[in-house]
Order: C-alpha cells, then sequence, then structure tokens
C-alpha cells in the first residue's frame, strides 16, 4: 500500500504542476493577446488618422482651386459688364466704337 500511496501522490504532484503550467501559458497567452489587441488598435487608428488627413487635403485643394476659379470667372465677366456699362452710359465711348467699326 505504500508503493501505491507514493504512486499516486507523484501522480498528484505531476498533474498539479501540469496543472498550474498550464494556468501560466494560458496567462502569457491571455497578455500576448491582449497586447496583439492594443496594437492592432493602435495601428486602426493610426490608419484612419491618415485616411482622414489625406480625405480632408484633397477636399482643402479642392475648394481652393473652385474658389480660384470662380474668382477668375467672376474677375472676368465683372470686367465686361464693367465694359458694357461704360458702352451704354458715356456716349462718346459708343459713337468712337462706331468710329472704329
Amino acid at each position: 500500500m505504500n508503493v501505491r500511496l507514493t504512486h499516486f501522490g507523484a501522480m498528484a504532484l505531476a498533474i498539479a504542476l501540469a496543472t498550474s503550467t498550464t494556468n501560466v501559458f494560458a496567462q502569457d497567452g491571455t497578455k500576448q493577446d491582449m497586447r496583439a489587441a492594443g496594437h492592432d488598435t493602435k495601428s486602426a487608428a493610426v490608419d484612419t488618422g491618415h485616411g482622414v488627413k489625406t480625405g480632408t487635403e484633397k477636399a482643402y485643394h479642392g475648394t481652393k482651386r473652385g474658389t480660384k476659379k470662380v474668382y477668375h470667372k467672376t474677375k472676368h465677366g465683372l470686367k465686361h459688364v464693367g465694359h458694357n456699362i461704360k458702352k451704354t452710359l458715356d456716349p462718346h465711348a459708343n459713337s468712337q466704337d462706331s468710329h472704329h467699326q
């Protein structure tokens, strides 16, 4: 019976060690999983930030180009309106135009 108890004790000790070792590895695995999740979250946030920056820059440049285009077209149109008003209001401008034609 003494041999069986020693054998049983050795088995119990082996099971206890295996269980505690498994728990340690499981905890390390959990820590590593949490660390990896944190890195993935950070990476996703950085990628999102870069995407927002790029989109904002494109929108800014597009608005800037559109504004310049409207400005130049308005300036050009007002120049013609100014000439037409001058022709309408200045009687000599109309007579000079008719002499040149």
